[in-house]
């Protein structure tokens, strides 16, 4: 509907959103036709209007406003924390990483035009098993670790 036809029409406003709209109003930060639409208002409704007078629209200075989150020294030290688990949680996926290669590798070699290969697994036992228990930590504490960076996300 285009202005011209909408200047015809009245609609009906609750008091409760002219409320709402009393701080917007009061600091000018309201837009032309929400002020129009509230100077209506208050122009038909006298005791809201006496008591937007009275009260000065509701706005009170000497009250400090509510903190509207945590303060800067909280913020850096949850910053901190946060980026000590993304370097601990880079670290372990590193490790586990090396570990991971090194006992599912192996050792090749050429001999008289032939390539041999020998995993660890069967070969070197003894290398094998460290490797491949460090690895198995290393990888249970990087999923640990992406858990909790998954709780540390803002909620949707």
């Amino acid at each position: 509907m285009s202005n011209e036809k909408a200047k015809g029409v009245t609609m009906f406003v609750p008091r409760e959103a002219i409320l709402d709209l009393l701080p917007l109003y009061a600091a000018g930060e309201a837009r032309a036709e929400t002020r129009a639409m509230v100077d209506a208002y208050l122009a038909q409704d006298e005791t809201l209007r006496l008591e937007v007078e009275r009260d000065g629209l509701g706005v009170t200075p000497e009250l400090p406003l509510p903190a509207t989150g945590p303060s800067a020294e909280t913020e850096l030290r949850t910053l901190r924390h946060a980026q000590g688990l993304l370097r601990w949680q880079r670290r372990l996926y590193a490790w586990a990483l090396v570990f991971t290669v090194v006992s599912l590798g192996g050792v090749g070699w050429f001999q008289n035009g032939k390539l041999f290969f020998h995993f660890f697994l069967n070969d070197y036992p003894q290398y094998f098993r460290p490797c491949a228990s460090i690895a198995a930590t290393c990888w249970i504490n990087y999923l640990i670790f992406f858990v909790i960076r998954r709780r540390l996300r803002a909620p949707k």
